[in-house]
């Protein structure tokens, strides 16, 4: 597929649109509500700042990695150790997160940002040609339901299935601000409302996107992001179909290598979407604190422990992937390209979505339970099963996306205890950073902070 270069889009970007980056410390403003003086008066300008929104959840706060590494260290559970020095990773490793964490401000920032230039252009299809219009609103409903799905899996305690979920969530800013006062200052909507948002607005993306769109968000990649949110959710008859919509697409495919997956500079048959990093934009995080120097990291701020390396079975070529650097320390080998794309869905997990939610409700919609967990699980090198449990799903899901972001989701949907703590844990949510409590008086903090 074609890898866009950003840097160009970006400087076109910038001259039409009059955005003022600049933030005043002494007169803090709900970053939800930062203004933003776009100039959206045209076809042009308009899908200018849709690409801007692209570049702002390839950011390494956000789709750039960090969303995904921080995932993996709440949930190290003896698998994972942070040893680098910044102190940010380390509270979220430790659970132990402040208020002040400049990660999970920064991914709160980064996020809100991103929603905000998508409302943007959500304001403005009436400028845009006819021809591009449904294109245009699916792909700025799917960047703004992506990013709430996150907020509100990491801000929230999490969904329960059949239960009100009436806990607070996050904010649903629907509308553009272009100006600060009193009505900006929203409080926090329900977990409820906010599953419900994230919902509406992938339906209807998945019903304008077209099934091609190059590096961008498509119908499949709309209707793959709803399997994981009805996963998450529990809905599994939604979750099942919504995935099985993506393979019967014949869009997608497993490549036949399991290493050839990562380090990618552009995205394979196996990607559904990915955030675009390139050498002249863009920032791979997942190399920045998995890898090494020799790779372009920081030299190994995340062990692989040997709690993680037993799982695998002695011929799986996942457990080839892993490699020992610095006297003998174990590192995953999936992000050893500072410059490469990073994944946030690809085929192998609308397989095992499949799976999962058709033995749960004892169906074969689209395929056996048996036929999509050996398609993941001999594409590993191991042997046909010739019959398949919910924990050998479970497994297989761990080991197939081991360090690219899934863990601790997986672990609270499946009531699994973390480092000691329930899955419904106050210390596994993260706080609402204190930059914003003080600026909004009307969000209310999490529990324990």
């Amino acid at each position: 597929m074609r890898k866009i270069n950003f840097k160009y889009y970006l400087l076109a970007m910038l001259l039409v649109l009059g955005a003022n980056a600049c933030q005043d410390e002494l007169d803090l403003q709900p970053y939800q509500s930062i203004s933003e003086d776009f100039a959206l008066d045209s076809d042009n300008n308009v899908k200018a700042v849709l690409v801007g929104a692209y570049d702002a959840i390839g950011d390494a706060d956000v789709y750039g990695g960090e969303v995904m590494r921080n995932s993996e260290l709440l949930a190290g559970n003896g698998e994972i150790a942070w040893v680098g020095t910044f102190n940010s990773p380390r509270e979220i490793f430790n659970k132990a997160i402040t208020p002040a964490n400049d990660d999970v401000q920064d991914f709160w920032l980064g996020a809100y940002n991103a929603i905000n230039i998508a409302n943007n252009v959500l304001s403005a299809l009436e400028v845009v040609n006819e021809d591009d219009r449904a294109t245009v609103e699916g792909e700025a409903l799917f960047i703004r339901g992506i990013l709430y799905f996150e907020l509100v899996r990491f801000f929230a305690l999490p969904y329960e299935a059949g239960q009100t979920n009436s806990q607070l969530g996050v904010p649903l800013v629907l509308e553009p601000t272009r100006g600060i006062s009193d009505v900006n200052k929203v409080s926090r909507n329900t977990v409820e409302e906010v599953y419900n948002q994230v919902i509406g607005d992938l339906v209807k993306a998945e019903s304008q996107l077209p099934e091609d769109n190059e590096w961008r968000a498509s119908s499949g990649a709309a209707a793959a992001l709803l399997a994981r949110v009805y996963l998450q959710k529990g809905d599994y008859a939604n979750a099942r179909d919504a995935a099985n919509r993506v393979i019967q697409s014949g869009n997608y495919s497993l490549l036949n290598n399991y290493a050839d997956v990562f380090g990618r500079d552009e995205n394979s048959n196996e990607d559904i979407f990915a955030a675009q990093v390139t050498t002249q934009d863009g920032i791979n995080a997942m190399n920045t604190y998995f890898s090494i120097q020799q790779f372009g990291g920081r030299d190994g701020d995340i062990e692989i422990l040997p709690g993680h390396l037993n799982l695998y079975a002695p011929a799986d070529a996942r457990l080839a992937l892993f490699f020992e650097a610095n006297g003998g320390v174990t590192y995953t080998g999936k992000w050893n390209n500072q410059f490469g794309n990073v994944g946030v869905i690809r085929f192998a997990e609308m397989l095992l979505i499949r799976a999962e939610a058709n033995l749960r409700l004892g169906t074969t919609t689209g395929a056996t339970p048996l036929e999509d967990y050996n398609a993941v699980h001999t594409r590993a090198g191991l042997p046909a099963a010739a019959a398949v449990t919910l924990d050998n799903i479970l497994l297989e899901r761990r080991l197939e996306f081991a360090h690219e972001g899934h863990k601790v989701h997986d672990m609270k949907r499946n009531k699994q205890n973390i480092a000691g703590l329930p899955y419904n844990s106050d210390d596994l949510v993260y706080p609402i950073p204190a930059r914003e409590i003080e600026a909004n008086p009307n969000l209310t903090q999490n529990p324990g902070y």
